[in-house]
């Protein structure tokens, strides 16, 4: 079985895409290892802490950037994402206005429409403005 197949933006010399509008069909999945079958034989569980140091997004009433590391815990079922292509969809937000908790409500939803999975959790660490940090989060869970 081949994980990387179906993968478009991996190895791709072009990364076009928009600064200003979010674009959840950039995700892209690639089968879970921690699946059982050929690559996992004795069953393994596994999870995700994925750590984007980079994101930025803007205010929606000052135009002002706003910078945060976005972070995100999963347990797989049957995908898990592919890394570049989940930095260009975050690179979407660059030039885009919205509210911090709106940006990690939009983030968790597109990744749970995307890969299914038995758990999630999507935080933004935002850098404080006036003072005060907002680090918002979302989660969801199968069968919740």
């Amino acid at each position: 079985m081949q994980l990387h197949q179906n993968l478009h933006a991996l190895g791709n010399g072009q990364t076009r895409y928009r600064y200003d509008c979010p674009d959840a069909s950039l995700l892209e999945r690639f089968p879970n290892p921690f699946a059982r079958g050929e690559l996992n034989p004795a069953g393994v569980s596994g999870s995700l802490n994925i750590s984007c140091p980079e994101f930025t997004s803007l205010c929606p009433m000052t135009g002002q950037p706003d910078f945060a590391t976005i972070v995100i815990d999963m347990v797989p079922d049957a995908w898990c994402v592919e890394s570049k292509s989940l930095k260009l969809y975050l690179g979407s937000f660059r030039q885009h206005g919205e509210f911090h908790e709106a940006c990690i409500c939009r983030i968790c939803n597109d990744l749970v429409a995307l890969l299914e999975p038995r758990e999630i959790v999507v935080e933004g660490r935002f850098t404080p403005r006036g003072g005060i940090p907002l680090w918002p989060r979302a989660s969801w869970r199968k069968g919740a």
